[in-house]
C-alpha cells in the first residue's frame, strides 16, 4: 500500500485516502512525478523495520523523514515494550514485573517445543524398548539423556542435545 507525504500539512496519507481528498479528480493508474507535483505529495519510501539489539524493547513507525538523498522514507522510533502502570483496582505494576511475566511465557512456550522435540526424539527410539529386544546401554544411555533434557542448566533457552548412538 503506497504512502505519501502531504507536503503542505507534513501528513501521511494511503494513496486511497488522497483519492478521497480529490474526489473531482481522475488519476492515472500509476502516479509519476508528474501526479505529485500536481497535487503536492511526495511518496514515503518503504524501509525495514529495525530489530532492537535491546530486550523488551521493540520499533514503531513514527510518520516519515528525509534520508541522506532527500526521499521520504518510513520513520521508526524504539520504544520500551512495558511501562509502570496503576490498574483500575489501584495496583501499581512495575515494569520489571511485566518483563519477568513476559519472559516467562516466552520460556514456557520454548520449553513446551523443547520438550515435544525431546519426545519426538524418544519416539523414535521406543522400539528399542520393545519386550522383545535387548536395548544396548548407549541407547539406554541416549534416551535417559533424552529424558533429562528438562533438568540441563539452561533450559529451555539453552540446552545441549545428546548424540544418537
Amino acid at each position: 500500500m503506497s504512502e505519501y507525504r502531504i507536503r503542505e500539512s507534513g501528513e501521511i496519507k494511503f494513496q486511497g485516502e488522497i483519492r478521497a481528498m480529490h474526489k473531482n479528480t481522475s488519476f492515472p493508474k500509476v502516479w509519476g512525478e508528474n501526479v505529485h507535483e500536481a497535487i503536492g505529495i511526495d511518496p514515503v519510501l518503504i524501509t525495514p523495520k529495525p530489530e532492537s539489539a535491546e530486550a523488551y524493547k521493540h520499533y514503531t513507525r513514527n510518520g516519515a523523514e528525509q534520508d541522506a538523498n532527500k526521499n521520504w522514507v518510513q520513520a521508526w522510533t524504539e520504544r520500551d515494550m512495558f511501562s509502570e502502570y496503576t490498574d483500575a483496582e489501584g495496583v501499581t505494576h512495575t515494569k520489571a514485573e511485566q518483563e519477568t511475566a513476559y519472559q516467562a511465557t516466552l520460556d514456557a512456550g520454548t520449553a513446551e517445543r523443547v520438550r515435544t522435540d525431546r519426545d519426538s526424539r524418544l519416539a523414535l527410539t521406543d522400539f528399542h524398548a520393545l519386550s522383545d529386544t535387548v536395548m544396548s546401554e548407549a541407547m539406554t544411555t541416549y534416551r535417559q539423556l533424552l529424558r533429562d533434557v528438562p533438568a540441563q542448566a539452561g533450559f529451555p533457552n539453552s540446552i545441549t542435545w545428546p548424540e544418537s548412538p
